[in-house]
């Protein structure tokens, strides 16, 4: 368990489905990826996949509840993912949109961030996040956490930035 001034940050768990349906069936969110809303089925093996990441790599994306009300507002974590044939670990996160600008995705990230170094041993290095150029919110969440814009990239036809800690890693 990670914790924060407002949050609290927990291993996903199959329980969280219902929380997880709601993010993923909100309008803005959605929008944001610029997808339709999740079905049951989706959100289950989207929930799958991240389990069974975590059980392989030994982390993941956290639940992240509000300790106000402890009500799940979104996730927030690490995927072992590669990049131009460059392992790396993708920080990513989602929140329903009524907490969008309110700082809990720069306070999470800088949480998990944290752990991922100190804890989990990750070279900071390695760390990358993939965010679609029009997302200026996410872009502004990587730089307050001390990422840099390494490049701009497009897969699927669609335009993304390269945020990370080391810009010589993805040269």
């Amino acid at each position: 368990m990670i914790e924060t001034t407002r949050l609290l940050l927990r291993m996903m768990r199959k329980d969280d489905i219902n929380s997880f349906l709601k993010i993923f069936t909100d309008e803005n969110v959605m929008k944001s990826f610029n997808l339709r809303s999740f079905s049951r089925l989706q959100m289950e093996n989207w929930m799958d996949r991240n389990l069974s990441h975590q059980k392989k790599y030994g982390y993941g994306l956290y639940s992240v509840i509000l300790k106000s009300n402890e009500e799940l507002i979104g996730d927030c974590g690490f995927e072992h993912t590669e990049f131009e044939d460059k392992k790396c670990v993708e920080l990513g996160y989602d929140f329903l949109s009524e907490y969008w600008n309110q700082g809990y995705a720069t306070e999470a990230a800088r949480a998990v961030l944290d752990y991922a170094i100190e804890k989990l041993q990750i070279d900071k290095s390695v760390i990358c996040s993939f965010i679609r150029i029009h997302n200026k919110a996410s872009q502004r969440v990587s730089e307050k956490i001390g990422m840099n814009r390494v490049k701009a990239y497009e897969k699927q036809k669609v335009k993304y930035y390269l945020y990370a800690f080391s810009k010589d890693y993805f040269a």
